[in-house]
């Protein structure tokens, strides 16, 4: 392709696909000269659409029907879309609204999951944020009786594990808050999965006459700390993939079992584009087997400091890539922004 030439073909391909995600129908010169706006005749569209074949951007299933986009040209689209349209204002609102009303980041996260199922229409997972880049922002001790604490776990992450303490005697309010403090100063700003070593630490040093208490909620603290999974994924709208079940070559099954295999999604997520970006992977471009009939929308979300998980969409590779990037993007921003809101 060269000049004007490659241009127009350019458009006629765009066109193509554009057509076919709507429809899922083989798309004829026809149909595109009714439909687009491209300013040669039906001839001129053909001879494109032939070059366009040879050249293994589209493809004839069969001698009468129109062309299909190729992965190639699925690429070839992704790549000339430029600036991908924002959301409305209205949208945005409706998103940010939805997803501030989460009570911590966790929760957070399950709204975002399930409001990507239901903007894209495809199957959506998160990553919640891993130990490696968390640390303890503050742990916060409750005298519910005499008897029983409440420890509270918060990360800088927004992860916040709530655990009882059963004590052997009873704890009067200074007790309770040297209890607070001294695990506050050996814990707070420490990484997550340094902070076990710290408590035991601490139970060798504590005053002896905090020692039976300590005693009790170290055991907890630590169980907590330890019990903390590395890395735990959401998922949500898989059922969404129904709709294109015949489009996937090997069956929805094969989708399906590389959605719930938390290994393949992991290794996914653990490689989102820098924070802003989003990454766009199209059929055999997926290094794992499973997820080479399918196209896949990531995007990272964190702090200033460090990416903490990642997001995406997985769906057919007809997907609607514009709107999918645009969500999966603006998801991925207000996660950010309330990550950040609780630091």
């Amino acid at each position: 392709m060269a000049g004007a030439t490659e241009a127009r073909r350019v458009e006629v391909l765009r066109a193509i696909v554009t057509d076919y995600i709507a429809s899922q129908e083989p798309v004829g010169s026809k149909a595109l000269v009714e439909r687009h706006q491209l300013g040669v005749s039906s001839a001129t569209i053909r001879n494109d659409m032939a070059v366009l074949e040879s050249e293994g951007f589209i493809a004839q299933q069969h001698a009468s029907s129109g062309r299909v986009p190729t992965e190639k040209g699925y690429r070839r689209f992704v790549d000339g879309l430029g600036e991908v349209k924002p959301m409305s204002e209205a949208e945005k609102r409706a998103i940010r609204t939805f997803l501030e009303d989460g009570v911590d980041l966790e929760d957070v996260l399950r709204r975002s999951v399930r409001l990507l199922a239901q903007l894209t229409r495809q199957a959506a997972v998160v990553q919640l944020p891993t130990l490696n880049v968390s640390h303890v922002k503050h742990v916060e001790v409750v005298d519910l009786t005499p008897l029983r604490l409440l420890l509270v776990l918060i990360t800088d992450t927004g992860r916040v594990d709530q655990r009882n303490v059963e004590l052997d005697a009873p704890i009067g309010e200074a007790e309770v808050h040297e209890l607070r403090q001294l695990l506050n100063r050996a814990l707070a700003r420490v990484p997550v999965g340094q902070a076990a070593n710290r408590v035991a630490d601490l139970l060798e040093h504590s005053p002896a006459d905090l020692r039976h208490h300590m005693i009790r909620v170290a055991t907890v603290l630590i169980e907590t700390l330890v019990d903390q999974p590395n890395d735990r994924l959401l998922m949500a709208g898989a059922s969404n993939l129904t709709r294109a079940g015949r489009d996937f070559p090997q069956g929805l099954p094969q989708i399906i079992d590389a959605l719930e295999e938390q290994v393949v999604m992991f290794k996914l997520l653990a490689n989102v584009p820098e924070l802003g970006n989003v990454d766009v992977l199209i059929g055999q471009e997926n290094e794992d087997e499973e997820l080479q009939q399918a196209s896949i929308v990531t995007a990272g979300y964190g702090n200033e400091s460090a990416t903490l998980g990642g997001l995406g969409v997985v769906g057919p590779t007809f997907m609607d890539y514009p709107g999918t990037i645009s969500s999966v993007r603006a998801v991925a921003r207000y996660v950010s922004q309330i990550l950040a809101g609780t630091n």
